[in-house]
C-alpha cells in the first residue's frame, strides 16, 4: 500500500503525518507538498503582480522543497518506512494537483489535515481537503487538528 500525505508545514499536516505513522501500516508513503509558480499567481491575483518576480518564484519553489523534504523527515521519525518526497507546482489548483500525484503514484489512500495554510482564503474558496475528498477516486483520510494539550 502506498500512501500519499499532503504536507504544508502546518500544525494539520504534522498531526495527518503523525496519525498515518500511528495506525496505517504502508510499503511506501509519498509525501508532497504543492506550490503555486508564478505564473499561476498572476493569473489568480492580477493585482499583486507588482509584488511578484522570478525571486518570489524561486523562494517559493525552496520553501516548498523545504516543506516537502522536512514532512518526509517526520514521517521517518513518526515510524513510516520507505519514504519519500516531492515539491509539485501547481498548475491549477492545490487540490487537483494532490489528486493527480496520488493517481500517478497510484496511492492506495490520500492523507490530509484538515486545514493547512490558506486560512481566510480556504474559508472563501473552499478547503483544499474537501475538494480533494470529493475529486479522488481513491480512498481519503481527512486527519482533524489535534486537541490542543491540557
Amino acid at each position: 500500500m502506498t500512501i500519499l500525505v499532503a504536507y504544508d508545514g502546518s500544525a494539520d499536516s504534522r498531526t495527518a503525518i503523525e496519525f498515518a505513522a500511528k495506525h496505517l501500516a504502508a510499503e511506501s508513503t509519498v509525501v508532497v507538498t504543492v506550490w503555486e509558480p508564478l505564473l499561476v499567481q498572476l493569473k489568480k491575483y492580477p493585482l499583486a503582480a507588482g509584488a511578484l518576480d522570478q525571486s518570489t518564484e524561486d523562494e517559493a519553489h525552496a520553501q516548498a522543497e523545504q516543506h516537502a523534504r522536512e514532512g518526509a523527515e517526520l514521517a521517518i521519525a513518526a515510524g513510516l518506512s520507505d519514504v519519500t518526497y516531492r515539491a509539485v507546482a501547481d498548475n491549477e489548483s492545490i487540490w487537483k494537483t494532490i489528486v493527480d500525484v496520488a493517481d500517478e503514484v497510484d496511492a492506495s489512500l490520500i492523507v490530509t489535515g484538515s486545514r493547512g495554510l490558506a486560512g481566510v482564503r480556504s474559508v472563501l474558496l473552499g478547503s483544499v481537503s474537501n475538494h480533494v475528498l470529493h475529486h479522488a477516486h481513491r480512498p481519503t483520510l481527512i486527519v482533524p487538528p489535534a486537541k490542543p494539550a491540557r
